[in-house]
């Protein structure tokens, strides 16, 4: 018997009748069984060794596995993190925030520039804010640092905020460690804008810049008091041309309110500079304000107190979110919790009642009481 013998078109099938079947026609791509096969993912050993000799595409491997929610991905990133957690810890870490459309990116830009012209490498996390609907992120932050994004010394990641506390976590200082074992020793750590982000912005960095705009109306009233009282600096954009005034003005109007603040745990006294992020006008001023305030740390003793503060936070807020996790993640109180969502939003139960129930039972599934 043939390969493309039937036995249909036996004689004694006479009525019946199987054709060959018509040839497959040529793939619209003829390069996709060229395709390359997807590399596999290294190992934590690889990454460790790739960060440690500062090679980028290890370090962008490794830092999508922190961002990752895959267990597989996270099981590797938290052991890569381990073993870089000794390497770390020698650089500077400046957070970087202000009102939308204050000039983050374009100041990042510049003082970027100006920190890898003395030397150094400089890693940029930039935190893009998502979409509410879609959860989409635009991630255009490389294409408003155009000089910077085109400099061997500079590594640049903008993330997706993707719902998280203003888009700053867990996830960004678990970066930053692996960008300083990769030897970037100036970090700058971006937030979304003015808003619940500073303050864990604030529990991962060294100095916290404000960026502030003049000619905007009350610049007082346009910024909230614990943002001010956060910032070791705070610096007003865009003093150029016929905004020099107004920007002076602003200076002298948050210098006044600066002093009804109580003193800094630090014992530094924050300062009000103006400075041009286009025309790059009073970028050195600003660095050396910057320069200043570490010697002062470094000299009292703060600078560590707060980097070992910041670790015990860290740690508190890394138990909170696998609590967090483990108790919406039960499948149980997620069913009992659309139960009890129901008789909430229908008036037939309080919102205090409906937690303490579901409470109640987890606590007792899971004998903790």
């Amino acid at each position: 018997m043939t390969q493309h013998h039937h036995p249909e078109n036996d004689d004694s099938y006479a009525s019946l009748s199987v054709n060959s079947g018509v040839a497959q026609p040529p793939s619209v791509n003829p390069y996709a069984a060229r395709r390359p096969k997807r590399k596999p993912l290294p190992t934590a050993g690889e990454l460790v060794e790739g960060i440690l000799r500062g090679d980028i595409t290890m370090l962008s491997r490794a830092v999508t596995l922190v961002e990752s929610l895959s267990p597989v991905h996270q099981a590797i990133a938290q052991e890569v993190i381990e073993k870089c957690l000794p390497h770390s810890g020698r650089s500077r870490r400046i957070g970087i925030t202000g009102v939308p459309g204050a000039g983050k990116s374009t100041s990042i830009d510049v003082f970027g520039l100006h920190v890898l012209r003395g030397g150094g490498k400089l890693a940029v996390l930039a935190i893009d804010p998502s979409s509410e609907r879609t959860k989409g992120s635009i991630l255009g932050d490389k294409t408003r640092m155009e000089k910077l994004s085109q400099h061997p010394g500079a590594f640049i990641r903008p993330s997706p905020s993707a719902g998280s506390l203003g888009g700053v976590a867990r996830k960004t200082r678990e970066t930053i460690v692996l960008c300083e074992a990769a030897g970037y020793d100036n970090i700058f750590v971006e937030t979304v804008g003015v808003g619940q982000s500073e303050t864990a912005v604030h529990s991962m960095v060294d100095f916290f810049l404000l960026i502030q705009l003049a000619g905007t109306g009350d610049e007082l009233q346009g910024i909230k008091r614990g943002i001010m009282e956060m910032a070791d600096g705070i610096v007003i954009n865009k003093a150029d041309g016929d905004n020099i005034g107004p920007a002076q003005l602003a200076q002298a109007q948050f210098r006044s309110a600066l002093h009804l603040f109580p003193p800094t745990a630090s014992g530094w006294k924050p300062e009000v500079l103006t400075y041009s992020g286009y025309f790059e006008l009073g970028i050195p001023e600003v660095w050396d304000m910057i320069d200043r305030y570490f010697r002062f740390t470094e000299d009292n003793g703060y600078f560590l107190h707060k980097r070992r503060e910041q670790a015990r936070w860290w740690m508190r807020e890394s138990i909170d979110e696998a609590l967090r996790g483990n108790f919406y993640g039960d499948p149980a109180v997620e069913t009992m919790l659309v139960g009890l969502e129901h008789d909430v939003m229908a008036d037939r139960r309080s919102s205090f009642t409906a937690a303490r129930e579901v409470l109640d039972y987890y606590f007792n599934k899971n004998n903790l009481r």
